[in-house]
């Protein structure tokens, strides 16, 4: 590759910041690049819920589409959006440094999440989301709720909403303020929320991976990892968080039933990502998330 590289990533003000954090990644390792924004899917459809329009693939499939056909050199992805098989010929290239893996609330009048009045109004696209809120506050009324960042705060600030949960790096890189950055333990984060990633054609990955971060890129191949393990038919609110210590990979999955009132979570160790991820699906598929699966995909 030679000369300036184009970059592809969703046309939005977050895509436009992920990708100059990705650009600069890129320049260091001596790769200059200029962003050409591609619309997708899920892009033009702000309407329909994630989960009839294709899920948070939708968010990746055009701008793949645009790399096999050489309109693009290179794609940045925020992670999570990335389905666990991609397309062939392509690879994920560079996983860079991740930042705050937190989801967060913001609502009016600065009331955090559990001193929200009773029956409040609360924001989402994410079933994942959804069901830990009603695992934690089953009087919530939780609403589906598509459109950027900007969009999701002005339902709050008009009243539509009493708040709406966003992903803490999300906001932190537009500069918005959260009301409360919620800990992990009660709203595990989507696989791979957090950290940005570098899709390229095969041939062209060696050149590409040397923007690496080792840390980020084990974790979220886990996290990943567990997504593939549990197969396509999983719709399940699912969450996961991957981590590095003494060189062992570290990984928690979760998953839930819709409405949150069930919760499996297994944690897992070792040396290889791929296979730590698969333990903790397995597991969880044990462990009674075949029955929830199956009962999911009835309702």
């Amino acid at each position: 590759m030679a000369g300036a590289l184009r970059l592809g990533g969703r046309a939005s003000k977050l895509s436009l910041v992920q990708a100059e954090l990705a650009s600069r990644a890129l320049a260091a390792i001596g790769l200059e690049t200029e962003f050409v924004p591609i619309v997708t899917q899920g892009d033009r459809d702000r309407t329909s819920s994630l989960r009839t329009i294709g899920g948070q693939g939708v968010f990746v499939r055009a701008v793949e589409s645009a790399l096999l056909n050489g309109e693009i050199d290179l794609a940045v992805h925020s992670a999570k959006d990335v389905p666990p098989t991609i397309r062939e010929g392509t690879t994920l290239a560079a996983y860079l440094p991740r930042a705050d893996v937190r989801d967060a609330l913001v609502s009016r009048n600065e009331i955090g999440l559990l001193d929200l009045p009773m029956g409040a109004t609360v924001g989402t696209g994410s079933r994942r989301r959804a069901a830990q809120l009603l695992r934690l506050r089953p009087d919530l009324q939780v609403v589906d709720i598509r459109g950027n960042v900007d969009t999701r705060i002005a339902k709050v600030e008009t009243g539509e909403f009493d708040a709406v949960i966003l992903a803490a790096a999300g906001l932190q890189r537009l500069e918005r303020m959260a009301t409360e950055v919620l800990p992990i333990d009660l709203m595990m984060p989507s696989p791979g929320q957090g950290a940005l990633v570098v899709q390229c054609r095969a041939e062209d990955a060696e050149q590409i991976s040397t923007a690496n971060d080792l840390p980020t890129r084990l974790a979220v191949s886990a996290e990943r990892a567990m997504l593939r393990a549990l197969g396509a038919g999983c719709s399940l609110p699912l969450a996961a968080i991957g981590g590095v210590r003494g060189g062992e990979v570290l990984l928690a999955g979760r998953l839930l039933s819709g409405d949150g009132s069930e919760r499996l979570e297994v944690q897992r160790s070792g040396r290889d990502p791929e296979s730590v991820g698969g333990e903790v699906a397995e597991t969880l598929l044990e462990r009674g998330g075949r029955r929830l699966i199956e009962e999911d995909a009835r309702s």
